[in-house]
């Protein structure tokens, strides 16, 4: 039997939603214009969720998501996002700058809509940085590349983001991308150097997520990997979840092991839950238990 689920979602407002669902208050912020901005701002104000959503003229993307339980495989229909004009664009940044010395962490996800600068999440980070926020940015290829300009707190690539970002600044690749996080040290330390490019170019810590391989967390305290135990369902939304897990543990202080348990853990929560943006609570209890957190030696990978 066919279920279908119809809401307000996208990376942003996923974490929003699982941000809402760990105790955290949120607001979610961006550019939405036309009917489904409309719909997505009564969704958000349904779901309790405080948004702080400009409008534009353009109509906000809808996404159609197609989950085969049969074979776990997701297929995504997505529609090209609205274009944004200078003047929107200008009036995003100042609603920023007025939002940001509220937050505690200000969260980026997802792609640049056209019309947006290049440098749009580097110019959001440092606008952050000014009002002494931290900041965590998810996103991929050049909108990823350009956005270490602004020094995020954290960037949470997966493994292909992150290899195809090293790919862009030096033209290299490791020869197997299938076997990386899967088996042994050699494909994982291709993860470490490869999160250390990053670092290198801007970001102060590198979260990689790499499927049933887990979290691999490259920081200036340390170098730590998190597996939660192994879980069928839906993919999608899994990393966001674990985006807003990692935002929840840097607004409280948490010590990065404990985070990353964190993060590990609703992320594989979140693959049971039949929609993005969401998880059972005694799945993730169920799973935390579970999860592993082990410090970077060699021999212990």
């Amino acid at each position: 039997m066919a279920l279908v689920h119809a809401r307000a979602g996208g990376k942003g407002i996923n974490v929003a939603r699982v941000l809402q669902q760990m105790g955290q208050a949120v607001i979610a912020t961006g550019l939405a214009g036309g009917t489904t901005g409309t719909a997505i701002r009564d969704d958000l104000r349904t779901s309790g969720i405080r948004e702080h959503l400009l409008l534009i003229a353009g109509e906000s993307r809808r996404t159609i998501t197609a989950f085969s339980v049969g074979d776990a495989e997701a297929t995504e229909f997505i529609e090209p996002g609205p274009a944004v004009g200078p003047e929107e664009w200008s009036r995003l940044l100042t609603s920023f700058r007025e939002l940001a010395p509220t937050a505690r962490v200000a969260v980026f996800a997802g792609s640049l809509p056209p019309g947006v600068p290049g440098d749009a999440y580097a110019q959001l980070c440092s606008i952050a940085a000014t009002a002494g926020v931290p900041t965590l940015l998810d996103t991929s290829g050049p909108a990823l590349l350009v956005g270490l300009a602004g020094h995020p707190t954290v960037v949470k690539p997966n493994l292909r983001e992150v290899f195809a970002a090293v790919a862009e600044l030096e033209g290299e690749v490791p020869s197997d991308l299938a076997a990386v996080g899967s088996a042994g040290n050699t494909e994982l330390e291709d993860v470490l150097r490869a999160a250390a490019r990053l670092r290198s170019g801007g970001a102060v810590s590198v979260v990689v997520s790499m499927g049933f391989g887990g979290l691999l967390a490259i920081t200036p305290e340390g170098t730590w990997r998190a597996v939660p135990p192994k879980v069928s369902g839906n993919p999608v939304g899994a990393g966001d979840a674990a985006v807003a897990a990692l935002a929840a543990g840097m607004a409280n202080g948490r010590p990065w092991e404990e985070r990353l348990a964190r993060a590990a853990a609703v992320s594989a929560a979140a693959v049971r839950y039949p929609v993005a943006g969401g998880y059972h609570p005694d799945d993730y209890r169920e799973l935390l238990r579970g999860t592993t957190v082990t410090p970077w030696r060699r021999s212990s990978w």
